[in-house]
């Protein structure tokens, strides 16, 4: 989970960047970059830390041209963070070449060890945004056959691209003096978007993440990049689209609708705050059916993702809907941030409760998912210690029992709360009265009702099933235990089975 933006205009990109990355804030916290490029060479900037803290105004002043890539960095291993592994990355054989990658290569071990053996090129780290790069390079020198770079030679490179890489990604990249490349996995899996905006001075192009970044910098939406499509735009902003990959099919990633997008973002025709509001509603049916027996004064969101599908569901039950934590819009998103400690004391530093709306009364308290449980868990208490009654905990999407693969940190399952678990069990482990979890089946029914053209999703950390067909049992436990082995500076009660 990053956030990428692709800038082909008319006036200096760099600040149309960098407003861009502070709409793509929330998809990554670790590092953040720009490279720009005025025909003749790049110009990059990149560092640690969040956007803000990473661009000062001389930074900006270096990064001259109207085409540009941005990127802000997750980690999707939980690793420390490495200054070489900051995004955007640079080749300079055969044309000069600069990408940023959001999503995960389940194959990238392997590529590198290609790259190595058979051709001839050196990955200097452990990211597989640079294995992607090289990939991209090396076949981008076969199909321009060291010559000039031509579209079907871009073109080309991608389909082989699509062919030789595995897992989720969507990218931009540039080529020094061709332009903008943009593409997306033949599964669609991470999301990317075209915008434009018309100008005196001509169109201005823009691919970023989420459709948020591209209103907030003035462009209007064109349309969702499909999955295996190229898009090629010039350094005159003239642009050219092929569908480069075979058996191309639409399977986004459905824990973007439940967590990773912003509310206010349209991806692949949903509306992603139509989308959690409707999770609401099934959610209330559900609690009809088969939790009629609870007794619920009042509906509390985890604030900021839940609240769209705790108001839907309060509305739906009839039941009073009260804001009963603040927030402290400074701490970052606990759901990626590396450590258990970390994470633990983040949530207090984040929310507090006010004790009014909890004290002597039932609380339904609604989160958009239980990943590791150590949110839900303060969640829990910290409603108990403003004097609730009874706290029942909710959550709009389905029990998280399956690592994620394809560029979310759900890599280890014994990290995962509910795996092995019941819900019966799970309450014990968060110390709530019950826990209530989302059907499969109607979170699929409740994104598809916002565009029913949707057919299929990437839905694997609930049901385990891997929709690029490589991801195997021994896959997934050589993930853990290296995971495991770059962990072990933790403290023990991080490392044990049972996850917080």
């Amino acid at each position: 989970m990053c956030g990428i933006i692709g800038v082909v205009g008319k006036a200096p990109a760099n600040q149309m960047l960098y407003d861009a990355l502070l709409m793509l804030q929330h998809r990554g916290q670790d590092a953040a970059g720009i490279v720009t490029s005025d025909l003749a060479r790049f110009y990059m900037h990149k560092g640690p830390g969040l956007v803000r803290d990473v661009f000062r105004t001389r930074n900006m002043r270096s990064l001259p041209g109207t085409t540009g890539i941005g990127h802000c960095r997750y980690p999707t291993a939980g690793s420390a963070f490495e200054t070489a592994e900051a995004q955007p990355f640079y080749v300079n054989s055969p044309f000069g070449i600069v990408l940023a990658h959001n999503g995960n290569l389940t194959n990238w071990e392997e590529l590198r060890d290609d790259m190595f053996r058979a051709d001839l090129r050196h990955i200097n780290t452990n990211s597989d945004s640079e294995v992607l790069l090289n990939v991209f390079a090396h076949e981008l020198e076969l199909a321009a056959k060291g010559y000039r770079v031509t579209p079907e030679a871009v073109f080309a490179a991608v389909a082989n691209v699509h062919r030789r890489c595995r897992g989720a990604y969507a990218v931009v990249a540039m080529i020094s003096g061709c332009g903008l490349v943009a593409f997306r996995d033949p599964n669609g899996i991470r999301p990317l978007i075209l915008g434009k905006n018309e100008t005196p001075s001509g169109n201005e192009y823009a691919v970023a993440s989420e459709s948020v970044a591209l209103r907030g910098i003035g462009f209007q939406l064109v349309r969702d990049v499909a999955p295996g499509e190229a898009i090629l735009i010039d350094m005159d902003a003239q642009i050219q689209t092929r569908q480069c990959a075979t058996n191309a099919r639409l399977a986004p990633c459905i824990f973007e609708y439940v967590y990773l997008a912003r509310p206010d973002s349209v991806l692949d025709g949903v509306s992603v705050y139509e989308a959690r509001m409707r999770m609401g509603e099934q959610l209330a049916d559900r609690i009809r059916q088969h939790y009629s027996h609870l007794k619920i004064d009042v509906v509390i969101p985890v604030p900021d993702t839940s609240r769209p599908s705790a108001l839907e569901l309060a509305t739906r039950l009839g039941v009073r809907f009260r804001e009963g934590f603040i927030k402290n819009r400074y701490i970052g998103r606990t759901f990626i941030m590396p450590g258990k400690a970390i994470r633990k004391r983040s949530v207090r530093q984040k929310l507090n409760a006010i004790d009014m709306e909890f004290k002597g009364k039932n609380v339904l308290i609604v989160d958009d998912s239980i990943v590791r449980g150590t949110t839900s868990r303060e969640i829990v208490q910290m409603a108990r210690e403003a004097g609730a009654n009874k706290v029942f905990f909710a959550s709009a999407a389905p029990p998280v029992r399956f690592a994620n693969v394809y560029g979310i940190d759900m890599p280890t399952r014994h990290e995962l709360l509910a795996t092995g678990r019941s819900e019966e069990e799970i309450a014990r482990e968060i110390c709530a009265d019950a826990v209530i979890y989302q059907d499969l089946d109607a979170l699929r029914e409740a994104v598809r009702a916002a565009n029913p053209a949707l057919v299929e999703f990437e839905t694997s950390c609930f049901d385990g099933c891997y929709i690029t067909g490589d991801v195997t049992l021994a896959y997934l436990q050589d993930v853990e235990t290296r995971r495991d082995a770059s962990r072990g500076d933790v403290d023990e009660e991080e490392t044990e089975p049972h996850p917080a």
